[in-house]
């Protein structure tokens, strides 16, 4: 039986994260993944900077490179209202086939193991984890996604309705226009939205997720609101269109059990606010594999997770259940619109580890008394 101080259950970027930091700490590490590098992942592809500030941490620079940033976000609410603000730092679209490749890369060059298997058995004896009966490991950290084993070993059901969202991504020729990442929310399905964030090589990722409630929504469905709520932007044209679930942080098992601890998508780490994961998933997985390298890797993660994130969710998903009235919502971007400090924080909360601030919550009420 091979044997390693951590094994790491999926090497998209909360994994290969995790290994880097495990590998930082001078853990031996298996990571594995049931596809071969490099693969296409369906998501948006929006890398905030908070997320290369994480990977900086752990001394993986220059994955941006070839990608220009993309300057401002213009963001249209339910209504209709608008807003349109430079971001205050560099924005990236960057296709998860190039992201995750350059990202596991800088985890095996730090000296992880990387193995194509599909891991289908999890088991805990005494003070190791063993996997599939070939691979044991004195912490193992799950990071492969939404209907993770490694959850599931935790006695952990996936996300259900009201907590699990449904997204179509694409790519087609980016509209004309300024060179901005759009987001357009739309007053059907609420709360749901559609994207169009520029590549800059004349393309653009497309999409549109809405939050599920139950009721099974088609392929069709997707693309026609695609197509409504982007009407400039030749839908009929797109390629690599590909579904995909969100499993929302509203919603999220406990971080860690002893020696099995999950990041990322396996901890329902999307922001229910934006459908952001990958600050989450390189954050998560940065703490996760620096708490698998030590004693009691459970314990540690779950101080960590919390003292880390544990405000800015408790926010995020009181953004989330607010933002289920449309209204507050059209109010926050008229908000954002009259004040760059709004739409800064905002920008916070919705990509990074922001909070609800005193001078936003302020803000939107305002304009909630003015307009409703």
């Amino acid at each position: 039986m091979d044997e390693f101080d951590v094994v790491v259950v999926g090497a998209g970027p909360a994994g290969a994260s995790a290994a880097l930091a495990a590998r930082r700490a001078g853990a031996s590490v298996l990571l594995l993944d049931k596809a071969d590098f490099p693969r296409d992942k369906p998501c948006g592809d929006g890398i905030a900077p908070h997320a290369l500030d994480v990977l900086a941490g752990l001394g993986v620079t220059g994955v941006e490179a070839g990608y220009a940033p993309v300057p401002s976000l213009r963001l249209v609410g339910p209504a209709g209202g608008a807003v349109a603000r430079a971001h205050a730092r560099p924005t990236y679209t960057i296709p998860r086939l190039h992201l995750d490749q350059r990202i596991v890369t800088a985890a095996v060059a730090a000296g992880a193991v990387l193995r194509r298997h599909t891991v289908r058995r999890v088991e805990e004896r005494d003070a190791r984890v063993v996997l599939d009966g070939v691979v044991s490991a004195g912490a193992v950290i799950g990071a492969d996604g939404a209907y993770s084993v490694v959850r599931k070993a935790l006695g952990q059901a996936s996300n259900g309705p009201g907590h699990l969202a449904l997204a179509i991504r694409g790519y087609a020729p980016a509209p004309a226009g300024p060179v901005e990442q759009r987001i357009v929310t739309a007053s059907r399905e609420w709360p749901a939205y559609a994207w169009a964030f520029p590549i800059g090589d004349g393309t653009a990722n497309i999409g549109y997720g809405e939050v599920l409630h139950g009721r099974s929504i088609s392929r069709a469905h997707l693309l026609d609101r695609l197509a409504a709520l982007l009407p400039d932007v030749d839908v009929a044209a797109a390629g690599g269109l590909r579904a995909h679930h969100l499993p929302l942080s509203t919603r999220r098992p406990p971080p860690a059990r002893g020696r099995l601890l999950l990041a990322g998508d396996a901890l329902s780490l999307i922001n229910p606010f934006t459908g952001e994961g990958i600050f989450y998933a390189v954050l998560s997985g940065a703490l996760a594999g620096a708490a698998a390298a030590g004693d009691a890797p459970g314990r540690r993660y779950a101080a960590a997770f919390q003292d880390r994130l544990g405000r800015h969710l408790r926010h995020s998903r009181a953004a989330a259940l607010l933002g289920g009235r449309q209204w507050i919502v059209n109010a926050a971007v008229r908000a954002a619109d009259r004040r760059q400090a709004v739409f800064d924080d905002l920008i916070e909360l919705g990509l990074g580890d922001g909070t609800l601030t005193p001078r936003t919550i302020g803000a939107i009420a305002r304009h909630t008394l003015i307009r409703r």
